[in-house]
């Protein structure tokens, strides 16, 4: 009973997050969601180096967000760690004046699977939050009003992404997660781990770790988004307009009202006589 009362809220919370995330059509609009957040909780006191918490609207609950400043020849020089991530010593920002504001984002299981489960995972699931890690212009002091994204890529050595402390998945399985790299187009890139739990890449974007999936077909897969989309749109179609099947055609029909036999005369029921 309590599992199923778990289960019960599970379900309800995420139809309630997707109710939240229908104004959010896609990944790289929650991105500028998260920028516009992020920017305005900068202060005058938002000191250069140290890590901010971005506090996001309760529609966006389960998000976590932080944030820090860096001039750009000091993040080129020594590198910087922000939580998950690590950026080596000869980062380059591409268009980077003065300073870079550095963005990362935990979406969390749940916004993980509304926003990223829906890519080309041809045969894989997500077992980890979507992880995410993009640069913006810093401006100065007094100019902070501007933001347009930025370019990192690694330099000798190539970004790491942790997620010992992110993901849930018990490898006594005998499956290994593979790291996956999604793009704003809808693709995904595919590769080994370089350890357990850690992956590397040579820029910024939204990484995860994924396993294969037994439950999805590896020739050819339909976007779930796009089919439970369908399947929600014919239910209601269905429910609102009684379809049946005349044949192979789909067909409205009004409801039938039958009308019962009416017995003509009424007949009194009288035992044979004895004899």
């Amino acid at each position: 009973m309590g599992s199923l009362f778990s289960l019960t809220l599970i379900v309800l919370s995420l139809a309630s997050m997707k109710s939240e995330a229908q104004g959010i059509k896609s990944a790289p609009l929650l991105d500028l969601v998260i920028r516009d957040y992020t920017f305005r909780s900068y202060e005058n006191y938002f000191r250069t180096g140290m890590l901010h918490t971005v506090h996001l609207p309760a529609n966006l609950s389960g998000i976590r967000v932080n944030t820090v400043k860096f001039r750009c020849g000091s993040l080129r020089r020594y590198g910087a760690r922000i939580k998950e991530f690590h950026l080596g010593s000869g980062v380059i920002v591409q268009h980077c004046v003065e300073r870079v504001m550095v963005v990362r984002q935990n979406l969390g299981y749940n916004w993980s699977s509304i926003y990223y489960d829906n890519y080309e995972l041809s045969g894989y699931q997500l077992v980890s939050p979507v992880l995410g890690l993009l640069a913006y212009n810093g401006g100065d002091d007094k100019n902070f009003s501007n933001p347009f994204e930025l370019q990192i890529q690694a330099g000798k050595n190539p970004i790491t992404i942790d997620f010992s402390n992110t993901t849930r998945f018990n490898t006594t399985a005998g499956l290994v997660p593979i790291c996956a790299s999604f793009d704003h187009d809808g693709k995904v890139t595919l590769a080994n781990q370089v350890s357990p739990n850690v992956c590397v890449a040579m820029g910024q974007g939204h990484f995860g770790l994924v396993i294969e999936s037994p439950l999805l077909p590896v020739k050819k897969k339909v976007k779930k988004k796009a089919r439970m989309e369908e399947m929600e749109r014919r239910a209601y179609e269905e429910e609102a307009l009684e379809v049946s099947m005349v044949g192979h055609v789909r067909a409205p029909t009004a409801p039938v009202t039958r009308t019962l036999p009416a017995i003509e005369h009424e007949y009194e029921y009288r035992p044979p006589p004895l004899l």
